[in-house]
């Protein structure tokens, strides 16, 4: 029976070049036939690309596997979602014209069964990361994605990438030296946004995020736990419900 939920999040595909993408894009796409067998519907909770921006009449190339497979699944049936997270900020109508995705701009409270989730990509929640926050306001405002259009997708695109690489691999490199440093930034931000939420909504019984790339659990009450999806980048984890329980797992 298709009965569970599945949430995976920050693939970052595009990095950090074609052929090594290419091969975690081949093996995400074992992972959506395995979930595909027993799925209802399939959460992608942010930055399924390092970089995208829609223009007018074009989009970056590549990743013909992965969208033609997330097509697949959808005219199966199944729905799929997006979080946009802040490497898609930028995702627009292509994805939900051409392949039936449903995207998601803001968190979203959802109920599977009995159970109730509060859902989001992560960035920009919780107190702190100011200058972070000034960033997502300038990108996300409607006028300077106008002017960015204005730009040759062979310019924009390119130059967009390169920002996006030099702010991903500095965050890599972080997390690398020390992961603790990225367990307290959660519990800073993150587990503090996670407590305010449940005073406001005490029946939810679990909180998904991505875009923290260290996959990890806590247990905020006796009946509500946190859970932060990791990455497909170096843990390739996941998470399901099956209808009673949220679990992590690792796909290799």
């Amino acid at each position: 029976m298709k009965n569970k939920v599945y949430f995976a999040s920050d693939f970052h595909f595009g990095i950090p070049n074609h052929d090594r993408s290419l091969e975690r894009e081949a093996l995400f796409i074992r992972w959506l036939d395995m979930a595909r067998v027993d799925a209802s519907e399939i959460y992608l909770m942010g930055d399924l690309f390092d970089f995208w921006f829609e223009y007018k009449t074009a989009i970056p190339k590549g990743y013909t596997r992965l969208l033609g497979k997330l097509a697949e699944i959808t005219d199966s049936g199944i729905p799929v979602h997006l979080f946009r997270g802040n490497h898609d900020m930028w995702a627009f109508s292509y994805l939900t014209e051409e392949i039936h995705i449903e995207l998601h701009r803001a968190p979203e409270f959802k109920t599977f069964g009995s159970k109730h989730f509060y859902l989001a990509h992560g960035d920009g929640l919780g107190p702190g990361d100011n200058g972070y926050k000034f960033l997502k306001c300038v990108f996300s405002n409607r006028f300077n994605q106008w002017l960015f259009r204005w730009l040759h997708p062979d310019i924009g695109i390119r130059m967009a990438l390169y920002w996006s690489h030099r702010s991903r691999y500095a965050a890599q490199e972080r997390e690398k030296h020390d992961e603790d440093i990225t367990r307290r930034v959660i519990e800073k931000r993150l587990t503090t946004h996670s407590r305010q939420v449940l005073s406001e909504h005490p029946d939810l019984n679990f909180l998904i995020y991505g875009h923290y790339h260290l996959p990890s659990e806590i247990e905020l009450n006796t009946h509500c736990r946190q859970f932060v999806l990791g990455d497909w980048l170096t843990h390739f984890s996941y998470a399901v419900f099956d209808g009673n329980d949220v679990t992590l797992n690792y796909f290799k």
